[in-house]
């Protein structure tokens, strides 16, 4: 199954948060960064989000919230290296 990218629009209405608060997180490792799509477009994968969301809904703490992060971002190598063009 493909993965669904999601723009800032779509993340918010997910989420229920704001752009502001979104870029917040990021810079605190509390939500996974955007993937670049295009010369001037980024995007998030719905797995990221969904995962991210579904930690914050089951009540982890920061720190363990800022790990999920950390490991969905280190899927993104090891995932794009078995992918060829």
């Amino acid at each position: 199954m493909a993965t669904k990218m999601l723009r800032l629009p779509s993340v918010r209405s997910c989420t229920g948060k704001s752009k502001s608060t979104i870029y917040q997180q990021i810079k605190k490792g509390l939500f996974p960064p955007p993937v670049p799509i295009g010369p001037r477009a980024t995007a998030w994968s719905d797995d990221e989000v969904d995962a991210t969301n579904r930690a914050w809904l089951a009540g982890k703490s920061p720190e363990q919230i800022r790990r999920i992060v950390a490991n969905l971002v280190a899927a993104r190598t090891v995932t794009a290296v078995g992918v060829q063009s």
